[in-house]
């Protein structure tokens, strides 16, 4: 198995270090530039969509846009944006964080047009709801169904399966370090948790989704914002140490501009999953009257993940003065540089906001899963099915070491992506059709546009427009 799990990591480096970061980056400057800049020139909308949506509740069966970002937020919000940065900090210097700015603006582009597109391309559900994402827009729009039934074995099998192992794997550690409790249970406990919220469907976890996110992160952040204030007069030098060291070419902390810029590039494309064709399916969900609302919404979760929550934790690390000197990395950092400006008392707050973070990822990225498996089997017996085999894969990644697994999940991520962004340059004229049309109606004083396909040069695939036939 050395082999495989070699030739594995092989293709996994040239896939991430040169074929998707050239897509990621090049595309999304492309979207940024034919969209005028939309992930800029509406930011004050998105905010706008984000608090219009958390007051708006659904209709009966369906998802709120507010529950559809708690959902994508579950999703790419993780124990990653705490332990990763750290990582990304030691590994790439401070002018790592520079460079994770720059992708997450540029990202947001390509976060708007994939999540308008699962809006403009989703279907209705039986029963209620809608479902949407990549693999509709690819079949329904594009006209191939081959290549949508690959994208939804990927990300079922990656989110499900893989992605939910490793997220248990994490609490069942944190666990274990901070209160000594044997894997196994923990293993049990998160499993059935899982179950309980997941056999509930897609509505449940959206309910869930709304709770958890708004408490996790608000915890996580308000705890930052104690330590920059305690440290306000240090601010203005970190953020000036965060971009000279972007642009320094002599080496700092092992790192010069090249490792820095690949460090921040390579984290923040990982963090944010903007282009990476997961967060649509959550976008589909929403219950909108225009798709530019939901892809402004989804744009604002690109902000929300590197902006706020991974600069939160790149300050927690940087404003320690032992960061440099701590011979030690990941979680283990934030919680040492935590504590040793509050107090011991915080490791056991920061095990808890690492559970809250990891099972909430556990529970978006099953929804994803969900989502596709209308591609994958028609069978009714399916869907409970990957219900249990999810519940399983949590159980085992709890007591199990799954370094090959996470390889193959790299793996799958990325063909994922490949689609996905392939895909969204096929069709991106159409999002920013509808970004035209939702502009031209709120310069026209219409405080909530609604949606005609008609603005659409093709409507072939559209099923769900009108919202009021």
């Amino acid at each position: 198995m050395n082999w495989f799990a070699s030739a594995v990591a092989s293709i996994n480096d040239v896939l991430w270090s040169y074929v998707l970061i050239i897509m990621l980056i090049g595309i999304g400057l492309w979207f940024t530039f034919t969209s005028r800049f939309v992930q800029i020139t509406n930011i004050r909308e998105m905010f706008r969509c984000v608090l219009e949506g958390s007051r708006t509740p659904p209709p009966n069966g369906h998802i709120s846009p507010f529950q559809a970002f708690c959902i994508s937020t579950a999703s790419r919000v993780g124990v990653g944006n705490i332990a990763g940065i750290a990582i990304a900090v030691v590994t790439g210097g401070p002018g790592a964080i520079f460079w994770m700015w720059v992708i997450a603006t540029i990202g947001a582009a390509s976060g708007f047009i994939e999540s308008t597109l699962a809006q403009i391309y989703k279907i209705r559900k039986p029963g209620g709801g809608f479902l949407g994402g990549p693999a509709y827009y690819i079949k329904n729009a594009l006209g191939s169904p081959f290549f949508a039934g690959v994208f939804a074995v990927l990300i079922s099998v990656t989110y499900g399966l893989i992605f939910n192992s490793v997220q248990a794997n994490t609490m069942s550690l944190s666990i274990a370090t901070t209160f000594q409790i044997d894997p196994l249970y923990t293993g049990i406990g998160v499993a059935i948790l899982t179950s309980l919220v997941i056999f509930g469907g897609m509505t449940r976890i959206a309910k869930v989704a709304s709770y958890i996110v708004p408490f996790m992160a608000g915890a996580y952040l308000l705890l930052a914002l104690v330590i920059t204030l305690m440290n306000i007069t240090e601010v203005p030098r970190v953020l000036l140490m965060i971009v000279t060291k972007a642009f320094n070419f002599e080496s700092v902390t092992g790192a010069a501009i090249g490792t820095a810029m690949m460090t921040g590039i390579k984290r923040g494309l990982f963090s944010n999953e903007a282009g990476m064709g997961a967060v649509p399916n959550a976008a589909a969900a929403a219950d909108a009257t225009h798709p530019v609302k939901q892809g402004l919404i989804q744009s604002m979760g690109v902000y929300f993940d590197t902006l706020f929550v991974c600069t939160a934790s790149a300050m927690l690390v940087l404003l320690s003065p032992e960061w440099e000197s701590a011979k030690i990395t990941g979680i283990e950092l934030v919680q040492k540089s935590v504590a040793g400006q509050l107090g011991t008392w915080t490791n056991f707050f920061m095990t808890i906001v690492v559970l809250f973070f990891a099972f909430s990822s556990i529970i978006g990225n099953y929804f994803y899963g969900e989502m596709n498996m209308p591609f994958i089997s028609k069978s009714k017996a399916a869907l409970p099915i990957f219900r249990a085999c999810v519940v399983v894969m949590v159980f085992v990644g709890s007591i199990a070491s799954l370094s090959i697994v996470w390889d193959l999940a790299d793996l799958f991520m990325a063909l994922m992506a490949i689609v996905n962004l392939i895909a969204i340059v096929l069709l991106g004229k159409y999002a920013i059709a509808a970004l035209r049309d939702y502009n031209a109606q709120k310069a026209n004083g219409i405080t909530d546009p609604e949606f005609d396909p008609a603005v659409l040069s093709n409507t072939k695939g559209v099923s769900c427009w009108p919202r009021k036939k």
